[in-house]
Parts: C-alpha cells; sequence; structure tokens
C-alpha cells in the first residue's frame, strides 16, 4: 500500500509513545521520520499551538523524547515550536539529523508548510515566513473572474469556439 502510493516513508508524531510503532515499521522496512514538540495532529489535546520546551523539566523532557525515536530507528527527526536552545541540544544530543519548523537555525535543515511559505495563510505562525503573496493574488483573481461573468464580459469573443 505504502509502495503502491508512491510513499518513501512515514512520518509519526511523538515520542516514547510512538517508540515501539516506529520501532515495529522500521523493523519491517518502512523508513520513518520523527516528530517531536508541537504536534500539529495533537494540538487540542496539547492545550493549542503553543511553544513546547520552556522550562528546563519540559526541555530535558524533549531531549529523552528524541532519544527515543532515535533509538527506535527513525532516519531523522522534526522539531517544532521549540525554543532554539532547547532545537540546539536536542541536535547535539542525537545523530540522526534534526529539521526545524519553529526551532531556530541550529537544526540540520529548515521546512515550512507550503500554505504559509506561499503566503496562502490569513494568520500564519510567529516562525512562518511568507515568500509570495499569493492569498491575495488568489482573491483578487477569483473576485475579478466573479465580476466578469457577472457582467457577461466573460467568456469575451477570444474564450468563444466559432462555428
Amino acid at each position: 500500500c505504502l509502495k503502491e502510493g508512491g510513499a518513501d516513508g512515514v512520518k509519526l508524531e511523538g515520542g516514547k509513545i510512538r517508540a515501539e510503532s516506529i520501532r515495529a515499521l522500521v523493523d519491517n522496512g518502512i523508513p520513518v521520520l520523527g516528530h517531536i514538540g508541537l504536534l500539529p495532529q495533537s494540538v487540542k489535546a496539547m492545550g493549542g499551538y503553543r511553544v513546547q520546551g520552556k522550562t528546563e523539566e519540559a526541555a530535558r523532557q524533549l531531549i529523552e523524547e528524541a532519544k527515543a525515536v532515535e533509538d527506535a530507528g527513525a532516519f531523522a527527526l522534526v522539531l517544532e515550536a521549540m525554543p532554539p536552545s532547547v532545537a540546539q541540544a536536542i541536535t547535539e544530543a542525537v545523530s540522526l539529523p534534526t529539521i526545524g519548523i519553529g526551532a531556530g537555525r541550529s537544526c540540520d535543515g529548515q521546512v515550512l508548510v507550503i500554505n504559509d511559505l506561499l503566503g496562502l495563510t490569513d494568520k500564519p505562525p510567529k516562525f512562518a515566513k511568507a515568500y509570495a503573496k499569493l492569498g491575495e493574488e488568489t482573491r483578487r483573481a477569483i473576485a475579478a473572474y466573479r465580476d466578469e461573468v457577472q457582467s457577461g464580459a466573460f467568456p469575451g469573443d477570444e474564450q468563444t469556439y466559432g462555428a
């Protein structure tokens, strides 16, 4: 099913709680990308979109979570919404590559959600940067289309087949 869908692997959110699942997948030849810190699929259970690892104990817990993911066999680890110092400590504590999203510059790589990167999100997270304003462009284009359809300007002769 995974190969038929063209996937190269799976991403699992969570540390110690997912270690057994990560290990089982890896043992069966399925590469796993781990994800700790803010877990988007569990955001309601986590009390909303909040920075993780702000206290010394919470930071220590994240380091333990990272080590559990590494020990389970993940090939890399996403670190989301945590202070840069915590992401750096995790990056130094594990041998697998870390990929930051709202985790500062010390990770081995960076990722953004494409909708945030393209400016399609009305309220992007603090750590996101829009490299375009496609949301505004899209709204303008849709409004222009609506106006031309309502006024009868579209379709014009250029968009109509002759006999």
